[in-house]
């Protein structure tokens, strides 16, 4: 089992050490669902946070960490 969590800030003037505070709250409250990792990701031109927790049980290594990026940082 995992969570996943997000918000939207319609307001646009969140600042990034807001949204990564607010995402990592979050992700800590859905913490029973994925105790062996954990992930955030911020856009705050956008306003946009998310943040994952993981339960570790296929691909161990750390490829399998979330949420994943691809080269060109996206």
């Amino acid at each position: 089992m995992c969570g996943i969590s997000g918000f939207f800030d319609s307001s646009l003037q969140t600042v990034e050490s807001d949204l990564l505070s607010a995402a990592a709250r979050m992700a800590e409250a859905v913490r029973h669902r994925g105790p062996d990792d954990s992930g955030v990701w911020t856009d705050a031109p956008c306003g946009i946070a998310f943040s994952h927790r993981r339960l570790s049980i296929l691909d161990l290594s750390p490829s399998g960490h979330q949420p994943m990026i691809s080269s060109d940082g996206r």
